[in-house]
């Protein structure tokens, strides 16, 4: 029991001692204003956080998730193709391929896709 004590204690002291030194190392002495400006965003950071965005640009993204996530599962009948029934792999990558362009045109018809508007 006593040696199960003094060696959590080490550890407990080793552990310590490396988050002390990892603290005083990773501190950085100068601030750089290179680092503190955004980068790429276009947007200040310490402006306000509630700035509008174009609503047709989160149904963009929105919409590119969706076919790409079904892209990826496209991927496994990709592979199962020649182990498979050629008939019977016709009609499910027919029937997913059709509720995709069913997907797109439905998208398509509640504007979604317009910029201009």
């Amino acid at each position: 029991m006593f040696n199960v004590t003094i060696m959590s204690m080490i550890i407990m002291m080793i552990a310590l001692i490396l988050l002390i030194i990892v603290s005083l190392i990773s501190k950085k002495s100068f601030i750089d204003r290179e680092k503190s400006s955004p980068f790429e965003c276009g947007f200040d950071p310490k402006s306000s956080a509630r700035l509008p965005f174009s609503l047709h640009f989160f149904l963009i993204a929105v919409i590119f998730i969706i076919f790409d996530v079904e892209i990826t599962l496209l991927f496994p009948l990709i592979v199962s193709l020649p182990m498979s029934n050629l008939i019977s792999y016709f009609i499910v990558m027919l029937l997913f391929i059709l509720i995709l362009i069913m997907g797109l045109f439905h998208e398509w018809n509640q504007g979604a896709l317009d910029w201009s508007a």
